[in-house]
């Protein structure tokens, strides 16, 4: 049962996060294989990860064809209908959010499966969230959105962390599954709406140690 839920929530995580990579594909300017691209790399680059960390291979993407068969299919969607997806970034998002917070339920119900502790399964859950998008970025040559952008991993963390406090719980598997993937949507989605960040360094410098560090 528990094996068919996350199957289930696996193929729609990543339909959506295929859409937000061949989106970022086609605002990068890519060919239509490029932007396929980065429709497979965000769609399966975290699960791959997180799957060759557990020792879980041959990798799902790999073993299942309906993974890369989503990626190809969302890519080419979005490629096709290019103005439709690029001139609602903002709806694209929300969506990622939502997968973000799918992804990182997923991963950490794996992790589980796997029998990892809690500090294994809150990384199973932060990679398998993020992977896919540091590949994109990297790929795309700018700093990982995951160092940058407005509660990112944080929320997906935040949402492990709830995980593992629900599992102390009898909510049940399902509940718990739901209840992390929304935790995380619901940050995440503030997040963007309210322009949230974590602090950055100042690295404002006196005039004299400026001058110091150029001899």
């Amino acid at each position: 049962m528990e094996n068919t839920i996350i199957y289930a929530f696996d193929l729609f995580g990543t339909l959506i996060f295929a859409i937000t990579g061949a989106v970022k594909g086609v605002r990068c300017k890519l060919d239509i294989l490029g932007v396929v691209v980065f429709a497979c790399t965000v769609g399966c680059g975290g699960g791959m990860f997180r799957d060759m960390l557990l020792g879980a291979t041959p990798v799902a993407a790999l073993s299942n064809s309906s993974y890369i068969l989503i990626c190809i299919g969302a890519g080419l969607s979005v490629f096709f209908l290019a103005p439709k997806f690029v001139g609602r970034w903002r709806v694209i998002l929300f969506a990622d959010a939502l997968g973000l917070g799918v992804f990182t339920a997923i991963g950490m119900a794996k992790g589980a499966l796997y029998g990892l502790g809690p500090v294994g399964q809150l990384l199973c859950g932060v990679f398998t969230a993020v992977g896919g998008g540091v590949v994109r970025d990297v790929m795309s040559r700018s700093i990982p959105s995951v160092l940058t952008s407005d509660f990112y991993a944080t929320a997906s963390l935040l949402g492990g962390v709830v995980y593992l406090l629900l599992e102390r719980t009898s909510i049940g598997f399902l509940g718990n599954f739901l209840v992390t993937a929304s935790v995380v949507l619901v940050i995440r989605s503030i997040a963007i709406k309210y322009r949230f960040h974590l602090p950055v360094a100042d690295t404002a410098l006196p005039v004299d140690d400026y001058l110091t560090m150029q001899k």
